[in-house]
């Protein structure tokens, strides 16, 4: 039996690459792209950030560490490092201002300096302070997906713990809505939302765009799953009453004449039960023209269909520079074979250096594609 802590980290990667290589070549790309592991032997990877030093962090769905992949040599080898530990799913991470802000279900951690920690090579953790910690703790769709926004606010998503239910908002109103968090409140900044796991803001017009997974159990074909824009804060997306673009709900759709509020369409409707997660703008400098302005959103796969899995893969939304829809179109695809799903695409990055990484919380990598035409 190999001892791979034994091993050096070269000598890791080069396993990595040999035991995957044929499996990563069923993965299917746009000419001129490549595909390779990243990182490997990682616990469910979801959100990933990138450091001002380009350390990369990763968040984790099941486990209950903060890792750091750190390339010490400058040599393309990334070694892991447990930056906190100790937690319950801390799936949600991103560094704004030289700090790691990173999310439990019911607490956003925050950690200053952390640049300064990793390249010191202590051994010792860093403190981690209590950002915020009044969230509700729901393990149903109860991940936390974080990110900054153009204004400097952080942003923070709290889904339904249901399928398809109206009590829990209507006691407390945190729920089923996108947050943004401001001198110590939560202010609504997308209302209606079942579950986002997944939001960013285009380039150009700084206007956010998020994911939202449709409710279960109406079908194999509806509803659609969706990609929205938030033109004005506080808006309403529908839920539970209507879904996608058209369809009314048949437990709640009856109380639609009786909500003043004016109902948003999405902008892009993905396609039913494929589990829109995380998304991102291209917003780098080594992808061809039409990337650019335009959003990755990973298809996490469906889980009940009954006739023909959906989803597990990779799409490119293309938008204009005003964030208009376009089209779309399939980016990375391969992860399902005759409804056998090998891995699960999670939450796509755009690196410092222009290239694009996708966590994969089922295989448990992280991919990197760079593009070489």
């Amino acid at each position: 039996m190999i001892n791979y802590k034994n091993l050096s980290t070269t000598f890791l990667t080069f396993i990595c690459f040999t035991v995957n290589s044929n499996i990563i070549d069923s993965l299917k790309l746009p000419n001129d792209f490549r595909i390779d592991i990243f990182a490997e032997k990682l616990n469910s990877p979801r959100q990933i950030a990138e450091t001002k030093n380009g350390h990369i962090i990763v968040g984790s769905k099941k486990g209950s560490d903060i890792i750091a992949l750190v390339d010490t040599n400058k040599s393309g080898t990334y070694e892991q490092l447990v930056v906190a530990s100790g937690l319950k799913n801390p799936a949600g991470v991103t560094v704004y201002d030289d700090d790691l802000y990173f999310a439990e279900m019911d607490t956003v951690w925050i950690i200053n300096n952390i640049d300064a920690w990793i390249d010191s090579a202590s051994k010792i953790l860093p403190e981690k302070k209590i950002y915020m910690n009044d969230l509700p703790g729901e393990t149903w769709h109860g991940l936390k997906y974080i990110d900054f926004g153009p204004d400097g606010n952080l942003y923070i998503p709290v889904g339904v713990p249901c399928n398809i239910c109206i009590e829990p908002q209507t006691k407390d109103p945190r729920f089923a809505a996108i947050h943004k968090y401001v001198d110590g409140e939560l202010i609504t900044v997308a209302d209606g939302v079942r579950n986002s796991v997944g939001f960013d803001w285009h380039p150009v017009t700084k206007k956010m765009y998020f994911s939202d997974n449709g409710r279960d159990w109406l079908g194999d074909n509806s509803p659609s799953c969706e990609l929205n824009v938030v033109d004005k804060e506080g808006s309403f997306y529908g839920y539970p009453y209507k879904h996608a673009k058209d369809i009314i709900d048949p437990e709640f759709g009856h109380m639609i004449p009786n909500i003043e509020k004016d109902f948003v369409d999405p902008i892009a409707e993905l396609g039913p039960h494929v589990a829109p997660l995380g998304i991102a703008f291209y917003d780098g400098k080594t992808f061809p023209e039409k990337y650019h302005n335009s959003v990755f959103v990973a298809l996490h796969g469906s889980w009940n269909k009954y006739n023909g899995k959906s989803g597990y893969k990779v799409v490119l939304v293309q938008l204009d520079e005003e964030g208009n829809y376009l089209n779309q179109e399939d980016f990375i695809s391969g992860w399902l074979s005759k409804e056998d799903a090998w891995g699960r695409p999670a939450a796509p990055f755009v690196m410092s250096d222009g290239s694009l990484l996708i966590s994969d919380d089922k295989y448990n990598v992280i991919y990197r594609v760079t593009y070489k035409g």
